[in-house]
């Protein structure tokens, strides 16, 4: 066996990293008999952001994408990012939600799960962890790397040792915005070392432009596993090439034994599959420096550019990743990884939009007051009293989180029938995402959507008509979407555009259609921000007074409150479910 050995990330962490985790797995399965042969370690290929993806986006179901792999790739075990008591979803499940998800997880083809927790929370680690041990394969227990006051190599081997006490097969540091300096890869490497007898893998991204030397120093320190991409998939927000890292240690003693010429061959076949996600591309390619004050992890970025040009605020993203650092201070030096990233990024972006903790989400708030675990430093206090009030909570919770929650699974699986689950993996995919599943339920049988289809083409040019000299010339201009008649008089240069889109415009879509204006005298509450309206917090017609919660809206992943404006009765304007853009009436207050 090498000293060194590689886990390939190209069908999990690369995709979410450089195209917002779209790639299907048609695109996948090709190329995977090359993969299986070429002698990895490990091939990451599930959990993460993958399984809200395949629902969400490319209409397919993760276990089966889960299953066909297993099958293509019989010799090389399949690892899955698992985020501890939250599994893949956004907050913590019962303990028999989460037994119940590492077992078919297992059966279904998982070799290795790779089980970590944002707040590096022990406690919410120890069920999984045990959930996987009686599966009988590989539980690899990561440290969620950051670089604050509160982050020293002492704490993260101290970490080691109690995850080696657990019953880690392998311990990861896992590095999710390319923050580990070589020297400090080596040092670390070598603490844990000195504390733990098991393999110990490094996962470090790209970002930064520090990732090909932090790996080497780790490999020197004793790190016998290292994660990286096939070099098609590989830097910017991704990680380091496969190809390169072989090539360094050729003929050392981390000589890796893989065949360089069967890696290129996968490498030119990621290099065509690439150019079919095109649009969902990071613009984040090269080295970005401004990430080691930020510590945006890599697969954030390149959503956060997309959230970002949602909610018409492209050009925001500069401001939000400084905002990033002052609310990760404020959330008690939160690592930013699964959920705590978006809950951070998301609560930036607000704070930029609209003033600091102005509009606080619910995630943020219940970060702060203990519900997602332990935080690394005090949190703080202002906005920990704002999260108390908004949540109606008397105290920070200590407790285990989860020790909160009573067994869920029975409720969870008949809710799930309701909608549509056929299997005990269907009730598991509602529980990561009620309000996502349902849909997918639905609209399963129409099939994956095709990479194809996610290819930009520019309109073909139309022709300008031309008019009698004496005749005024009509054009029709397509402004954001919508096409409108606009007569142009030859002789003045005098243009009119008419009042409304023209004929042949096409309809706007249901979601989007303007509600109905307010009586005089009453006050309209509109979305501050584009998402999904998921409910209404209040039934129609009800009494409120101002800043009672009426709404509650999805953006970016994440609940935010819509308060009445005013005092009255409230009518709404749009039913639940709803997507919205920001500014759109959605309430008024008579």
């Amino acid at each position: 066996m090498a000293k060194v050995q590689l886990t390939d990330l190209v069908l999990r962490d690369a995709h979410q990293s450089l195209f917002a985790t779209r790639m299907v797995t048609a695109d996948m399965l090709p190329i995977a008999d090359k993969l299986d042969k070429i002698g990895y370690w490990a091939l990451e290929a599930w959990g993460g952001a993958t399984f809200d993806s395949c629902i969400r986006f490319l209409n397919e179901d993760p276990w089966e994408r889960l299953r066909k792999l297993k099958a293509a790739l019989p010799k090389t075990p399949i690892m899955m990012l698992l985020r501890g008591q939250n599994l893949l979803g956004y907050r913590h499940y019962a303990d028999d939600v989460v037994d119940k998800f590492v077992e078919k997880a297992a059966e279904n083809g998982v070799g290795v799960f790779r089980i970590f927790d944002a707040c590096n929370d022990p406690r919410n680690l120890k069920r999984a962890a045990d959930a996987a041990k009686k599966t009988g394969k590989h539980v690899q227990m990561a440290i969620s790397y950051a670089t604050t006051p509160y982050h020293t190599k002492e704490i993260y081997a101290n970490l080691a040792k109690s995850y080696a006490d657990f019953g880690a097969d392998s311990i990861c540091i896992k590095d999710m915005s390319g923050l580990l300096k070589p020297y400090d890869a080596y040092t670390l490497v070598k603490a844990i070392k000195a504390k733990v007898n098991i393999p110990v893998e490094i996962h470090t991204h790209a970002t930064t432009g520090l990732s090909v030397a932090s790996l080497v120093k780790a490999a020197e320190a004793g790190a016998e596993l290292l994660d990286t991409t096939i070099s098609s998939m590989s830097m910017g927000t991704s990680h380091s090439p496969t190809e390169t890292i072989v090539e360094a240690f050729k003929g050392t003693e981390y000589d890796t034994g893989l065949d360089i010429i069967a890696l290129l061959e996968i490498a030119a076949y990621f290099r065509d599959v690439r150019k079919n996600y095109a649009k969902f591309e990071s613009s984040f390619l090269g080295a970005d420096t401004r990430i080691l004050a930020s510590q945006v992890p890599g697969g954030m970025l390149s959503n956060l550019e997309n959230q970002l040009k949602e909610q018409g605020a492209a050009n925001k993203i500069d401001a939000v990743l400084k905002e990033i650092q002052i609310v990760q201070k404020d959330c008690g030096y939160i690592p930013l990884v699964t959920p705590t990233s978006q809950i951070v990024g998301t609560q930036a972006v607000f704070n930029v939009l609209f003033g600091r903790y102005e509009k606080l989400t619910s995630e943020t708030a219940d970060l702060v007051t203990g519900r997602y675990g332990a935080l690394a430093a005090p949190a703080n206090p202002e906005l920990v009293k704002k999260a108390l009030i908004q949540n109606k909570y008397d105290e920070v919770l200590t407790a285990r989180p989860a020790d909160l929650i009573p067994n869920e699974f029975a409720k969870i699986e008949a809710e799930a029938k309701a909608v549509g689950a056929n299997s005990v993996e269907d009730v598991l995919t509602y529980a990561m995402f009620p309000k996502v599943a349902p849909n997918f339920f639905r609209d399963r049988a129409k099939g994956p959507v095709d990479s194809a289809s996610f290819a930009v083409k520019p309109p073909a040019p139309t022709p300008a008509p031309k008019p009698a000299s004496n005749e005024p010339a009509k054009y029709v201009v397509n402004v954001n979407g919508a096409d409108y008649n606009v007569i142009v008089k030859p002789t003045t240069g005098e243009f009119s555009v008419s009042a409304a889109p023209a004929a042949s415009a096409p309809a706007a879509p249901a979601a989007a259609a303007p509600a109905p204006a307010a009586p005089a005298g009453g006050t309209v509450v509109v979305a501050p921000v584009a998402g999904t309206l998921l409910k209404h917090h209040v039934s129609e017609g009800t009494q409120v007074a101002s800043g009672d919660t009426i709404i509650i809206i999805e953006s970016m992943k994440m609940e935010l409150e819509i308060k009445a404006t005013a005092a009255g009765k409230v009518r709404f304007l749009v039913p639940a479910g709803t997507q919205i853009a920001s500014q759109q009436p959605i309430a008024e207050i008579n």
